[in-house]
C-alpha cells in the first residue's frame, strides 16, 4: 500500500505540471484529509470533511474530463470503465456522507468504508492507469494535460453529483452548471453567520 509520502516522492520525480504528478499530489492530500477527519472533532471535523468533499468532487470530475479519455487509449477501455464505475459509486457515498452529522457513529462507520474504497481506487489508478499514461504520452502532452486538468478543476462542482459521476461526457455537459450552483452555495454558506 502506498502512502502520502510515497505519492509525493513519485510526483516529485515527474516534470513540473505533469498531469500524473498533479494527481499524485492530490492523492497525497486526500490521504492527509482522511486522517484529519478521523482524528478531528466538532467544527474542525466538519471543516476537514468539507475540504475533503470539495477536493474529491473537483479531483474526480477533472480526472474524468481530462485523464480518462487519454487513459482509455493508453490503458484500455476496460481499465477506464472500471475507474469510472468506482468514481460513480464513491460519488453516491460522498453525497450520503455530506448529509450526515459528522459526530454520529453512522458517519464514522460509513466514512471508514468510504476511505478504504477511495484509497483502493487511487491505488488502482496509480498501478493500472498512470504508468500507461506516462509511457504512452510524451512529456509535453502530459504537461498540457496538467494545464487542462487545472482548468477543468476551476469549473468542476465542489459537491458530489452522482448523476454525472463516471461519465466524462456528463461531466463536460453538466459539470460547469453544477459548479456554478455549488460555488454559489459555498460562498453563501461561508458568508452566513457561523458559516
Amino acid at each position: 500500500m502506498s502512502s502520502a509520502e510515497t505519492e509525493r516522492a513519485e510526483a516529485a520525480r515527474l516534470p513540473e505540471g505533469d498531469v500524473v504528478g498533479v494527481l499524485l499530489n492530490q492523492h497525497a492530500r486526500i490521504r492527509d484529509l482522511f486522517s484529519d477527519v478521523k482524528s478531528a472533532e466538532g467544527q474542525h471535523k466538519r471543516q476537514a470533511f468539507d475540504e475533503l468533499r470539495a477536493l474529491l468532487a473537483v479531483h474526480e470530475t477533472a480526472e474524468e474530463m481530462v485523464l480518462r479519455p487519454v487513459a482509455k487509449d493508453a490503458a484500455g477501455q476496460d481499465e477506464t470503465e472500471a475507474r469510472n464505475r468506482e468514481e460513480e459509486a464513491a460519488n453516491k457515498v460522498l453525497a450520503d456522507l455530506e448529509k450526515m452529522d459528522v459526530s454520529s457513529g453512522d458517519f464514522d462507520t460509513t466514512f471508514a468504508r468510504f476511505e478504504q474504497s477511495v484509497i483502493d481506487h487511487a491505488e488502482h489508478e496509480e498501478r493500472e492507469e498512470f504508468p500507461f499514461v506516462v509511457r504512452e504520452c510524451a512529456e509535453g502532452k502530459r504537461k498540457g494535460m496538467g494545464t487542462m486538468l487545472r482548468a477543468a478543476e476551476k469549473i468542476a462542482p465542489t459537491h458530489p453529483h452522482p448523476g454525472a459521476a463516471g461519465s466524462p461526457m456528463a461531466q463536460w455537459t453538466v459539470g460547469p452548471f453544477a459548479s456554478l450552483v455549488d460555488r454559489t452555495k459555498d460562498a453563501l454558506r461561508a458568508a452566513a453567520p457561523g458559516g
